[in-house]
């Protein structure tokens, strides 16, 4: 129950902050459905597993995503135990939600992603929970 609760503090203040960022860093949104929309995805790992996950992303996920249309804004992990220990937090830059769509169907099925998932599922699953929001950014953001 208190994980629960940390994560969502935790997906919160990264929301905050990555809008932050993301202001500085990217062109202004033009629409909020047919436009550029960004994809905050929460991993959580079981107990040891944390260092694999990242290893996983560093060695293979990130490069994948950009093959397949998706922009690599950030990863973070949370900064205090109990969720550093455990969690992988991450936003994604899509052109647009259909766009999205297409990008992670492509993903799923490349073979360079296949052979990476497995090779490291060899030893149990990296990740016992994921979370995604798909977000636009208000009126008043930094981002506009």
């Amino acid at each position: 129950m208190f994980a629960q609760q940390a994560i969502r503090v935790v997906v919160l203040v990264t929301v905050f902050v990555g809008g932050f960022v993301l202001g500085h860093v990217v062109q202004p949104l033009e629409g909020a459905q047919s436009g550029v929309v960004y994809e905050l995805r929460t991993y959580t790992s079981p107990a040891g597993k944390l260092g694999e996950l990242q290893t996983r992303f560093r060695d293979h996920t990130l490069r994948i995503f950009e093959r397949h249309g998706m922009k690599n804004i950030g990863y973070w992990v949370p900064a205090d135990a109990p969720l550093s220990e455990n969690t992988l937090i991450y936003i994604l830059e899509h052109e647009s939600r259909d766009a999205a769509k297409k990008s992670w169907d492509d993903f799923r099925v490349d073979p360079d992603w296949q052979k990476a998932y497995e090779e490291s599922q060899r030893d149990g699953r990296l990740a016992s929970n994921v979370e995604s929001v798909f977000m636009t950014a208000t009126d008043f953001s930094p981002m506009k």
